[in-house]
């Protein structure tokens, strides 16, 4: 049985309302200004809220702002004497859901009450249609149904319970620590410890120190015996980041690690046996790092023995409306903001941007336009100038914030492939030739880029 909740200061219209909704079915409550209505709303949210437009002390159009700026999912429907139709357009402007005109017909108020009910069943099936298809897409931390993340998810489901080393690479902002950390809750070490280190954050005088401990006295501030990542994640996994920022001094005491199983603290002479899996990520081209001499050959297949690429974001553009709408939902329950959703227009110009920042980006821009929005479905007005009004490939590499001018040098590249074909009609021969590349550079770019 639906809840109505009937606000009028005119007891003769409470009493006509609260006898024709209780006849067809409905549980009626009442309230004699719009303060009372909101005590009782805060108190016991209701299905449904009628309520006229003007009233003395807090009118309608007041009413239904301070409803939604409770974040309350009550439907609101306003009655309007002929003449004041402006004010009810402006309440339905701050959230109202429809307006019935007075004098009313009674079958008009159970019309529009009917109405209401029918589009809150079809919100309340959407929302759990998103929230299964959500559940679905989701494995552990990540979220994706493309086809592309879903051969990640597979091969962390095949690899998770060997504990071989594995090389995680993609983009920055791809989220190549959600995958090693779903390889460590799907292995047989889920329940030890799960220790992360950027080795691209750490000063290279103190990055040994906190891989592998030391012995006090071993140099000036070293009070105490420490131990290293390595033996904290004991039992566990140990997830290397940016491994190719790791120096080459290190690069050998790691190789050893991996190969005995032991680690030796600073200024000790003894090794120390770990049982760890280590899972490595880089943004790099180690292969070009090896090629220019920066990272020991040895270490790189090594750590290689079982590579995972994370594609970038704009491979993978179908998973961008459910990744919105997690983002939606972490960040309201975050940040206590009440954002309903993002408006089809403003959801095609995410589509459309390329983001070089990828998901990290995306999630960035969520958040700030959430903090931003005045109303409580994010418009094309919401988003920053950059996705609204279309500029260079150069200009967007530059505002994402990414400095690598390799990752750089390859969005530039595939945009400009991906125009190239568009503007050919697909005719690889032609766009070739507008790239000035040669047919056979062009395939080869086509397949590396993942291009359709």
């Amino acid at each position: 049985m639906a809840r109505v909740l009937v606000v009028d200061d005119e007891e003769s219209l409470r009493l006509v309302l609260r006898t024709l909704l209780k006849k067809h079915g409905y549980d009626v409550e009442v309230a004699t200004s719009g303060e009372e209505a909101l005590g009782k709303i805060t108190a016991s949210p209701p299905d449904f809220v009628i309520t006229d437009v003007r009233m003395g002390g807090m009118d309608g159009i007041t009413l239904v702002k301070e409803i939604r700026k409770a974040g309350l999912e009550t439907v609101v429907i306003v009655m309007s004497a002929y003449g004041s139709i402006d004010l009810a357009i402006e309440a339905m402007q701050a959230g109202a859901y429809d307006y019935v005109a007075k004098p009313f017909r009674q079958d008009e108020v159970l019309l529009t009450l009917k109405k209401a009910e029918e589009r809150e069943e079809l919100r309340r099936e959407n929302k759990a249609l998103r929230e299964a298809a959500r559940d679905q897409a989701r494995f552990e931390e990540m979220l994706g149904q493309s086809e592309e993340m879903r051969r990640v998810f597979r091969t962390v489901e095949k690899a998770a319970s060997y504990a071989t080393t594995i090389l995680v690479t993609g983009e920055s902002g791809t989220g190549k620590e959600l995958v090693a950390r779903a390889l460590h809750l799907r292995s047989p070490r889920k329940d030890k410890p799960f220790v992360a280190v950027n080795c691209g954050a750490i000063p290279e005088a103190l990055l040994e120190s906190e891989l592998f401990g030391h012995k006090r006295g071993s140099f000036t501030d070293a009070t105490s015996d420490k131990a290293g990542l390595f033996e904290e994640a004991d039992g566990g996994t140990l997830f290397l980041d940016e491994i190719g920022e790791l120096p080459q001094k290190l690069q050998v005491k790691l190789l050893r690690v991996l190969q005995e199983g032991q680690i030796r603290r600073i200024g000790e002479t003894k090794d120390r046996k770990v049982d760890v899996r280590v899972i490595t990520a880089t943004a790099r081209d180690l292969e070009t790092e090896v090629e220019e001499q920066r990272f020991r050959e040895d270490l790189f297949y090594r750590l290689n023995v079982l590579p995972i690429s994370v594609p970038p974001l704009r491979e993978r553009k179908s998973d961008i409306p459910l990744l919105v709408d997690h983002f939606l939902a972490k960040h309201n329950a975050r940040l206590h903001t009440r954002v309903r959703g993002v408006a089809p227009a403003a959801l095609k110009v995410i589509l459309a941007y390329p983001w070089p920042g990828n998901v990290r980006e995306l999630e960035n821009l969520m958040e700030r336009a959430m903090v931003l929005a005045d109303g409580d479905v994010l418009g094309e007005e919401d988003l920053p100038e950059h996705l609204r009004k279309p500029v260079g490939v150069e200009s967007l590499v530059l505002e994402s914030g990414d400095l690598s001018i390799k990752r750089a040098n390859r969005i530039i590249e595939e945009t400009l492939i991906r125009r190239a074909l568009e503007q050919t009609k697909g005719n690889r021969t032609q766009a070739a030739r507008l790239l000035e590349i040669s047919h056979r550079a062009l395939l080869y770019k086509i397949k590396d880029f993942g291009i359709r």
